[in-house]
């Protein structure tokens, strides 16, 4: 992924932004250097190339991580007279096709990004519907001094606008690069566009699922997997290494036995060979290493496991909420992890992996989906699911692999793959244990193939684990463990006057939102992230599916009693020794924290 930042419109000659500007209102040189000193603050997010363009008091920048066109892709990027200005942060899979639909253009890079301006030339805001892939971009008409924004469908790419005092608008890949400037910032919501002309936001991506009505379509497995072969295949787009994400759980596992069998025919593997590359991450003896190991000795990849410690993913927590820009629990659990393994894939040379994010949501594969009463509010929780996943799984595979300058693709949700599994009458996707189907029954069963199987059947029918509980049981009791140790049970009596809004319950969310206030002490910051009550990553709606969960709100898998194999332990949690029970990163100053990155211990296995 590669980070963008735009600020339009930000000419003031007013008493507040004199030492910026000079009195035509021209940029002055002490705001365009103060300009670059923002944009550096996403170079995590593209160390290979920076780019910024002024067109009057517009600037378009960007932080490039090359995997298309490495030598010649650099942006900002133009039409032919450069009247048409863009920065993109996102891959257009389709791009090849769509060139050929622009005979009459001339393409100065060989960058699937570059498309973007010669369809707004020819169809205008109607060229966002026309992009299949993953994308946020900003685009300056400069023959009206207009311009647009646009974030893709599901919100892959991770994107936020704001506005400052002076009348200017900014957007950014991250709020890093807001929110020391703007009056007020917002998420830019998925799907939707904003014009200059409108002075709005509106939806551009309105599928049939987006209303929730229930769909009819009888499940055809073979339908299914075609449609999901065919999401991983165009991702294998690249110019640089890559490899997969490998967990050993069901949707890991199919990302990489799909692209495995359609890899030796792709332009990947003439440039960089036909042998895949896999990855996990783990504590010790923890149920994902052990069976991505089988998966990928399955499947045959070069298979790379790094382990880490509770202490080294408790030492991380700072730098994991400063990068994912989050408080919410869930999320910073499952993204330790993440981020310590993809600076490790980093060091290995690899710049792109696929993962296996949204199919959950999609299939109702959480267990608290065993509980569902009926078809119709089964799939009306995965709609609501797959809306907020900007919030949640996107966030984290985006942000915490951005961190290092690694980008993650995720076929699960591709357009055209959710149009297809969202079309599917639901009744097909509920949990029935009494004949054998379990949660995500309808992907498992389209990969049950006998005469040439696509993994293990104990793989294929592996229960569910949530990335958090399936790195190791003892992370999350380790978490709850060390905030147990730096928060008081008087700090939890005033946590509703000290945080009004999306109030703490639990020790450990207290704990993350300390973190989080100190790099984000914006009132627009804090209203990013979701809240509200959860068990097992459920939305506060599906609680009501079970009387017992409401005295155990827990985003853990392990929450679902009754469903889940390691269900919690009735005991208390104790400390264990190994964590460090001092000060803890949460007295660390923001200074110290951006330049003193913390180097886990982490292990690696090729």
């Amino acid at each position: 992924m590669c980070g963008i930042l735009a600020v339009l419109g930000c000419a003031d000659d007013s008493q507040a932004k004199r030492f910026r500007f000079i009195s035509s209102c021209l940029i002055s040189s002490s705001f365009i250097s103060y300009l670059i000193d923002k944009f550096k603050g996403l170079k995590h997010r593209g160390p290979d190339w920076s780019g910024l363009c002024q067109f009057g008091d517009n600037f378009l920048s960007h932080q490039r991580l090359a995997i298309i066109d490495p030598a010649s892709g650099d942006q900002p990027l133009y039409n032919e007279d450069k009247s048409i200005i863009v920065t993109v942060n996102g891959e257009i899979y389709n791009h090849e096709e769509l060139r050929k639909k622009l005979p009459n253009h001339k393409f100065r890079t060989g960058s699937d990004c570059e498309v973007i301006a010669h369809l707004y030339e020819e169809h205008g805001e109607g060229c966002v519907d026309m992009l299949d892939g993953i994308f946020s971009f900003v685009l300056l008409d400069t023959r009206d001094h207009s311009f647009i924004a646009a974030r893709d469908a599901i919100g892959v790419t991770p994107l936020y606008i704001g506005w400052g005092l002076d009348g200017s608008i900014w957007i950014s890949s991250e709020m890093k690069g807001l929110n020391d400037d703007c009056e007020h910032f917002e998420i830019f919501p998925p799907g939707h566009l904003f014009s200059s002309k409108e002075a709005c936001l509106k939806r551009w991506y309105n599928p049939p699922w987006y209303t929730e009505s229930i769909p009819s379509i009888p499940y055809d497995p073979l339908t299914l997997r075609k449609a999901f072969e065919k999401a991983v295949t165009k991702r294998l787009m690249t110019d640089v290494p890559f490899g997969v994400l490998l967990s050993g759980g069901l949707d890991s596992s199919l990302v990489a036995a799909v692209t495995i069998r359609h890899l030796a025919e792709t332009k990947a593997a003439k440039q960089w060979g036909a042998q895949l590359h896999s990855f996990c991450v783990g504590l010790e003896g923890s149920p994902d290493l052990k069976a991505g190991k089988e998966v990928a000795d399955y499947l045959g990849t070069v298979h790379h496991e790094f382990h880490f410690t509770v202490q080294d993913g408790i030492d991380a927590i700072e730098d994991v909420i400063y990068h994912t820009e989050t408080y919410d629990v869930t999320s910073i659990r499952a993204s330790t992890p993440m981020f310590l393994m993809s600076r490790k894939i980093k060091a290995l040379g690899v710049k792109m992996v696929i993962s296996g994010e949204g199919s959950d949501e999609i299939f109702g594969g959480y267990l608290y989906f065993h509980k569902a009463p009926n078809k119709e509010e089964f799939h009306r929780e995965t709609c609501h699911k797959i809306k907020a996943l900007h919030q949640y799984d996107c966030l984290r595979a985006n942000k915490a692999t951005s961190a290092w300058g690694l980008e993650a693709r995720v076929p699960f949700l591709d357009k055209e793959f959710i149009n297809v599994a969202m079309s599917i009458d639901p009744e097909s996707k509920m949990i029935q244990r009494d004949i054998g189907r379990i949660e995500k029954w309808v992907l498992r069963k389209a990969f049950d193939d006998e005469e040439n199987p696509y993994l293990p059947k104990h793989i294929l029918y592996r229960q569910k684990e949530q990335f958090s509980d399936g790195v190791g049981y003892s992370w999350i009791d380790g978490l709850k463990a060390h905030a147990e140790a730096h928060v008081t049970d008087r700090m939890m009596l005033n946590a509703k006057k000290i945080y009004p809004h999306n109030t703490p319950t639990t020790k450990e969310a207290y704990y993350y939102r300390m973190i989080f206030e100190r790099f984000f002490p914006q009132n627009s910051a804090r209203l990013t992230v979701p809240g509200g009550p959860s068990i097992a990553c459920s939305t506060a709606k599906a609680i009501e599916w079970d009387a017992q969960w409401s005295g155990n709100l827990d985003p853990s898998g392990r929450a679902a009693l009754g469903v889940h194999e390691s269900a919690y332990d009735p005991q208390p949690q104790k400390i264990p020794a190994s964590i460090s029970t001092g000060n803890g990163s949460a007295a660390t100053s923001k200074k110290q924290r951006i330049i003193e990155v913390a180097t886990p211990s982490v292990t690696t296995k090729g």
